[in-house]
């Protein structure tokens, strides 16, 4: 499609300045969404792989603890964990992918979680406890990555539709208009010269008449 523009020289020298910028960005964006495509595949297989180990720390855990309340008992169990020795706390960042702003999560423990007070524990319950430690910076670090995923699916859908826009829309139409431009102006040209010639040819034919009188 060809854009509302004036068909004059100082258009079409813009045109031609802009159609080279709109190029190196479209260039710049497709090695942009390239590279973000490529981080994305490499993130979705490390949280396949991460929520495969979820999975089976949530098992685990599950079971240490129907093992320990087994043998302590659930009254026990509750006793233990009714005044918690240790304190967690939630830190979040941000971190950079390109230019794309993503969380990185990390727990901190004030305390000793061993510590169940005056109450007597079982190896049972330590090892319960420790596998539950285990889970929560993993049940983080798998937060951390789908968050990171959906935020880079986002920023290459919209860096995508640019990229489109650039390549099936804005390009097409400077270059179509340089087109008309430069055949308008062809067109100018061959109607100065023949208006020329035909004035050339006019004072050509007053020249003679006036040497034959």
């Amino acid at each position: 499609m060809v854009l509302a523009v004036n068909a004059t020289r100082m258009e079409l020298m813009r045109l031609k300045k802009r159609l080279t910028l709109a190029q190196r960005g479209h260039k710049l964006l497709k090695d942009k969404q390239d590279e973000l495509v490529r981080n994305f595949l490499e993130i979705i297989e490390d949280t396949k792989r991460l929520r495969l180990e979820v999975d089976g720390e949530i098992l685990e855990v599950f079971q240490s603890y129907s093992v320990a309340e087994g043998v302590v008992g659930g009254a026990r169990m509750e006793s233990l964990f009714s005044i918690p020795g240790a304190q967690t706390s939630l830190q979040s960042r941000l971190r950079s992918i390109m230019n794309v702003k993503v969380p990185k999560f990390s727990v901190e423990i004030s305390g000793d979680p061993f510590d169940y007070g005056v109450n007597t524990s079982s190896v049972l319950v330590d090892r319960c406890v420790g596998k539950f430690g285990k889970l929560l910076e993993s049940l983080l670090k798998l937060a951390e990555l789908e968050k990171t995923s959906i935020l880079l699916a986002e920023e290459i859908e919209k860096t995508r539709r640019r990229v489109n826009a650039l390549e099936y829309i804005l390009i097409p139409n400077i270059r179509d208009t340089i087109k008309y431009i430069t055949m308008k102006l062809a067109e100018m040209e061959r109607s100065n010269l023949t208006r020329i010639m035909k004035v050339k040819d006019m004072i050509e034919k007053k020249a003679e008449a006036a040497m034959a009188k």
